[in-house]
Formats: C-alpha cells, sequence, structure tokens
C-alpha cells in the first residue's frame, strides 16, 4: 500500500513539474534564435537626452550588434512644452568614435534620411567591420539645428586602444631613460671612488 501511494505522489510531482514546464514554453512566446533586427528584442542601448526645445529618445538593436549582420535605431523625438512628436526629416550619420577631436569627423557618412513613420524614425545599418561608431540624428526646426550624438559598439572591440598602447610605449621609455641615468650616476660615483688617491 505504501509503495503505491508512493509511486502514485511521484507521478503526480513528475506530472506537475513537466505541465509548469509546458506552460512557461507558451508564455515566453517565439525562441530567441528567430528573432531578427525588426522584431521586439532588447535594445543593447537606450537613451533619452533633452536637446534644445526636444526630448529625444533612442534606442539601437539588436542586443549586441554583430559586422555583417543587420540592426536598427529607433529615435523618437517630441516636444517638451506639448509632448507633439517632431514631424519633420531626421538625417542619420555616423563616424569612427576616436579620442582625438579633430581627427573626429573625417570619416563621416551619412547612413539615412528617414521621416516620421507611426512616431518613430527608424534606420537600418549594416557594418563590415567591428569597432566604436559614434551615430549622429541630426534635424532642424524652426530655423535651428539639432543634432544628438551617441555611441554604438559593433562586434567585440579590443579592449586596448592605441591611445593605451602610446602610453605604454611612453611609460616603457621613461622607465628606461631612468633606468640608464641612474646606472650612469652609479658608474660616476663608482670611478670617482676609485680614482680618489688613497691615504696612508
Amino acid at each position: 500500500m505504501l509503495r503505491l501511494l508512493s509511486s502514485s505522489l511521484l507521478a503526480v510531482v513528475v506530472w506537475t513539474t513537466t505541465m509548469g514546464a509546458a506552460s512557461a514554453h507558451h508564455v515566453l512566446g517565439r525562441p530567441a534564435y528567430n528573432l531578427g533586427e525588426d522584431s521586439n528584442t532588447p535594445s543593447s542601448l537606450v537613451a533619452e537626452v533633452q536637446i534644445g526645445d526636444y526630448m529625444a529618445t533612442y534606442m539601437v538593436f539588436p542586443a549586441f550588434p554583430q559586422p555583417n549582420a543587420p540592426g536598427r535605431i529607433s529615435l523618437y523625438v517630441s516636444r517638451l512644452d506639448n509632448g507633439e512628436t517632431f514631424d519633420g526629416k531626421v538625417t542619420f550619420k555616423i563616424r569612427d568614435d576616436v579620442l582625438l577631436p579633430w581627427f573626429q569627423n573625417t570619416h563621416e557618412e551619412t547612413i539615412g534620411t528617414q521621416r516620421l513613420d507611426d512616431q518613430v524614425f527608424r534606420q537600418s545599418f549594416q557594418f563590415s567591420l567591428s569597432g566604436d561608431y559614434i551615430v549622429s540624428a541630426q534635424f532642424e526646426s524652426d530655423g535651428e539645428p539639432y543634432a544628438i550624438d551617441f555611441p554604438l559598439r559593433v562586434g567585440d572591440v579590443s579592449s586596448i586602444s592605441p591611445l593605451v598602447i602610446i602610453g605604454g610605449v611612453i611609460l616603457a621609455v621613461l622607465i628606461g631613460v631612468g633606468i640608464t641615468q641612474r646606472r650612469r650616476a652609479m658608474t660616476g660615483k663608482v670611478r670617482g671612488v676609485q680614482s680618489e688617491p688613497k691615504e696612508t
């Protein structure tokens, strides 16, 4: 009798746990590997900025943009005073993210100009190389230009930047010069001590 009761209880526990897993599958919806750049996947970057008379929210999809894979930028722009959506054109430009400002705009490229579509400006993108980029969304309202710049990382980027490499080389040179100077000073002291006449 006890064996029958424990077997029945085990069967109920197994049945309950498998039913819970099946229910969860249906709640989650379609699998993640089936989601593309036009889907509702989480964005990698969501930010809200106030610029002049406007509030802008931008999102970058997919969560981790990769080289040679499509992605998109969604930009929402509305007025601060009445909440009306900006109904003009937004030009999206891209450039390399560099640390030295005088090289900032050397490779700027326009990737598209978009009109409002269902309260949002959508711009697709596809990069062939991994790297850090700056996306600039530019528009004009009442004769005044507006520009929203935000960073975009595509693929796996080395954490060692050229500036870190230059800093390391400079540090190595300074250490080398310091060691050489110290050796010269020590050699001079030793020679000075050896050349002094000995007292008898």
